[in-house]
């Protein structure tokens, strides 16, 4: 089977987010990037897994600039045989998914993951706009994917309960938390990764149909109230007078 990887960088959790240009564009000065977890940990994970149950080949796909090869060899490392990075910035979530789109249609891919989201911007559409660009079945926020044959088998979350949905390759899925465990890459691999290839592509043409207008960050934590555990009628004066939840 073919397995195409959608990787992309998100900012360490620890580092400091600032912006510059009037709180126009985000300050990348200082900023240390890492694998995508969700793209990491789940989608391309399980991808590694199922080419070992079954045998195929994991392809990873980039949507950046020569500062992002870094977290395309890790995700070599942990076990891609190869990857393609589309040489251009990504503009927005359709930007991406086009370029993603205009590589995979003619690529033969049996099934297309990516994360359920970026932890940066939380938005949750490439894989779906994925879908709908390259007219494939999209299953998404998926916590397990068994195969037979060429049907698969997925578990997703959903309120109250666990759906199970069966499609037919190829499709498009987003993974979530519980498709795969964390592999930490060895060093055999982290030396593989240095030689597997990595084909650098000039990017289709794409309208720009959304911008950013301002960024701002999160109020500030207040400091935490300590009740006394037998002062109830205090506790709950807070929580409806001032927090204002109850």
């Amino acid at each position: 089977m073919k397995f195409l990887v959608c990787i992309s960088k998100s900012p360490d959790t620890t580092s400091k987010i600032d912006f510059t240009d009037n709180n126009t564009k985000f300050n990348e000065a200082g900023i240390q990037y890492i694998v995508n977890p969700y793209d990491e940990w789940y989608a391309l994970v399980r991808a590694i897994e199922l080419k070992e149950a079954l045998g195929g080949t994991v392809t990873t796909i980039t949507v950046g600039g020569a500062a992002d090869e870094s977290v395309i060899r890790k995700a070599l490392a942990i076990g891609a045989d190869d990857a393609v990075r589309v040489d251009c910035e990504p503009t927005d979530a359709y930007h991406t998914a086009f370029q993603i789109a205009e590589y995979a249609k003619s690529g033969g891919f049996d099934m297309v993951l990516c994360g359920k989201e970026t932890i940066n911007y939380n938005g949750s559409q490439v894989g779906g706009m994925l879908a709908e660009l390259m007219d494939l079945p999209f299953v998404s926020l998926a916590t397990n994917l068994e195969m037979n044959g060429n049907v698969a088998t997925i578990n997703k979350e959903m309120s109250g309960g666990v759906e199970v949905v069966e499609v037919n390759t190829p499709f498009v899925l987003s993974a979530a938390k519980g498709m795969a465990e964390q592999r930490i890459p060895n060093m055999r691999g982290i030396m593989a990764a240095r030689t597997k290839p990595l084909q650098v592509i000039p990017p289709a043409a794409c309208d720009a149909l959304t911008s950013f207008e301002s960024y701002a960050l999160p109020e500030a934590k207040t400091e935490c109230k300590y009740v006394d555990a037998g002062n109830v009628a205090e506790l709950v004066d807070l929580l409806h007078n001032e927090a204002k939840v109850i």
